[in-house]
């Protein structure tokens, strides 16, 4: 894990001391020292010393903080995250051979290549930049009167004076110059076509494509942690894990008192797999809201709410050592789990569904894994996600409504994904648990509703009111 940024001044003058700044405020992410290297004049500097003493003033600059930049005649690459399958020591090969050709074969990568993943290109004229099709890597961008730019972080264009800050959209490549942003969608995420397929056929068929996910996502690390919550889609990442041959560790986190619990320790039990459980207080959640809301950078009550669990079970693989976590994200989006797709069942029926599953699904990067890689990021722990696969992600996307949702009464919802459960043997007392969401089963939720009550304050108010002391003088306009 580590982070990207980019700029392009359009006034002609330096850009690499911007990309410097954004890196230095991103500090928090990387494992490496910053590396900014930049046109016509290629150099590499680490520091503001180094910009002076080489008296650049190039119009265009990339940087990164976590791997080695690669440097050509005529271009500067820099590249954020990872492929799945891991390609290992030819990563370098591959970026050689997107530079020389850097159009035609960004498009490639983001076609072909699955990922999680951001990159860009400087040449003297224009910065190339892309994003993985899921967005499961953070990029945001944004420019204003002199420069154009974009970082993993919105709080480092801030830094330098970027106020309108968007999301980069994933599968798409955009080109920075002095007319701004240009974007190309390449790889966006579409509705495939429906299959016709019985409930046995997609379970054994989603199995395998999720063993592969997932064996592709450990096949590097000997250790892997699993962020779970004893309910089915954290477990099946576990058994799926387990299955790989890898060393599982199970990471759960609630408050003092949660009946949940139990159940978390009765299911890893059951799965016969070591669990590591932190317990916290109200006291520990108040602590923890400031700081959550710095990496989140918005005041969500929901997104604050999930991300705070998130946080604490990243500070707890982090101290035992696991630089990898796996988390079932993802699959409430692709099987129907969220309790307002009956609504949508109820009022438009088959059709309706889904529609709101793909929009769920596509919108991803903005709900769910900016604010969950960010957490994780912060504690130097890498966030795979075996559940957002290219093909895994396609075929679930093809699946008949009724294999994901039977009807609007339906309580139990992604019925394919209970079957999978069961076909790996995980008992249904597991498998048939209806779903809680993370705030509600931690006990994160009540613990915020009772730091707002101390003040007087309703939920959001209290978050909104936190927020604005930890970005005191943060007038921003976001998407």
């Amino acid at each position: 894990m580590g982070a990207i940024a980019a700029a392009f001044n359009k006034k002609g003058t330096d850009a690499a001391s911007p990309v410097l700044t954004m890196l230095k405020e991103l500090g928090h992410r990387g494992t490496k020292p910053p590396m900014v290297v930049s046109q016509p004049l290629p150099f590499i500097a680490k520091s503001f010393g180094k910009l002076g003493n080489e008296k650049t003033f190039s119009k265009a600059a990339v940087g990164v903080n976590s791997s080695e930049p690669v440097l050509g005649e005529n271009y500067m690459l820099v590249f954020e995250g990872r492929f799945f399958p891991p390609i290992g020591s030819m990563i370098h090969q591959v970026m050689h051979e997107m530079a020389r050709q850097p159009l035609r074969n960004a498009r490639l990568i983001l076609r072909k290549l699955d990922g999680s993943y951001t990159l860009a290109v400087a040449f003297t004229d224009k910065v190339l930049i892309g994003r993985d099709p899921m967005g499961t890597k953070p990029l945001y961008y944004g420019e204003n009167e002199s420069i154009c730019a974009v970082a993993s972080e919105r709080k480092a264009l801030w830094k330098i004076g970027i106020t309108n800050v968007h999301s980069f959209p994933p599968g798409n490549l955009a080109i920075m110059n002095e007319a701004g942003f240009a974007f190309e969608p390449i790889a966006a995420l579409k509705p495939p076509p429906q299959k016709k397929i019985n409930m046995t056929a997609a379970a054994k068929r989603l199995q395998k494509l999720l063993e592969e996910s997932t064996r592709e996502r450990v096949s590097d690390v000997r250790r892997v942690g699993v962020a779970f919550s004893g309910g089915l889609d954290s477990s099946v990442v576990a058994v799926l894990a387990k299955l790989t041959g890898a060393y599982v560790q199970l990471i759960g986190v609630g408050l003092e008192g949660q009946h949940e619990i139990r159940h978390v320790k009765d299911a890893a039990e059951t799965l016969g797999l070591p669990l590591t459980f932190q317990k916290y207080s109200v006291a520990d959640v108040e602590n923890a809201l400031p700081k959550v809301l710095w990496l989140i950078e918005e005041p969500d009550v929901m997104k604050a709410g999930v991300a705070i669990p998130f946080f604490w079970i990243a500070k707890v693989a982090s101290k035992l050592g696991y630089r990898v976590l796996l988390a079932g994200q993802g699959a409430d989006e692709l099987f129907g789990g969220y309790r307002r797709y009956l609504n949508e069942f109820a009022q438009g029926g088959v059709e309706k569904v889904r529609e709101a599953l793909f929009h769920d699904t596509a919108m991803s990067y903005e709900t769910n894994f900016q604010r969950d890689e960010a957490v994780c990021s912060f504690h130097k722990v890498e966030l795979r996600l075996p559940f957002i696969d290219a093909k895994a992600v396609h075929f679930a996307l093809s699946l008949p409504v009724n294999l994901r949702i039977l009807s609007a009464e339906d309580n139990l919802r992604k019925r394919v994904m209970r079957q999978v459960a069961k076909n790996l043997g995980i008992p249904a007392f597991i498998a048939d648990k209806p779903k809680k969401a993370v705030q509600f089963a931690t006990g994160v939720d009540k613990a915020l509703e009772k730091l707002a009550k101390r003040e007087g304050l309703m939920q959001h108010s209290y978050v909104n009111k936190v927020f604005r002391e930890v970005y005191p003088n943060l007038e921003v306009k976001n998407e």
